[in-house]
């Protein structure tokens, strides 16, 4: 395929698309937390450790925008990604 933009009916079930990558370090993780979800277990490493997680860890919703950015920029769909629905689910920390 070429480097788009693509419209839902270029696509097809079972096609592979590879992003870029991003790094996520502790001081970004932390960064955000503290704005967006200050959670322990997301913005102190010593209270973080008396948590479930035991550590720290990247809130959810971090993980879910920069995913979200790698989608954008990886597919570009023509007129954007306009979210209807769906389910998020995070089965491992970050």
């Amino acid at each position: 395929m070429d480097d788009g933009p693509y419209y839902l009916d270029d696509l097809s079930v079972g096609q592979r698309f590879t992003t870029g990558e991003y790094v996520l370090d502790a001081d970004g993780a932390v960064a955000f937390a503290s704005q967006w979800d200050p959670q322990p277990f997301h913005t102190d490493k010593e209270a973080a450790a008396g948590t479930f997680f035991g550590e720290l860890v990247a809130s959810g919703w971090h993980t879910a925008a920069i995913t979200m950015r790698l989608l954008v920029e990886g597919l570009p769909i023509a007129g954007g990604v306009i979210g209807a629905g769906g389910e998020i689910a995070w089965p491992t920390p970050t």
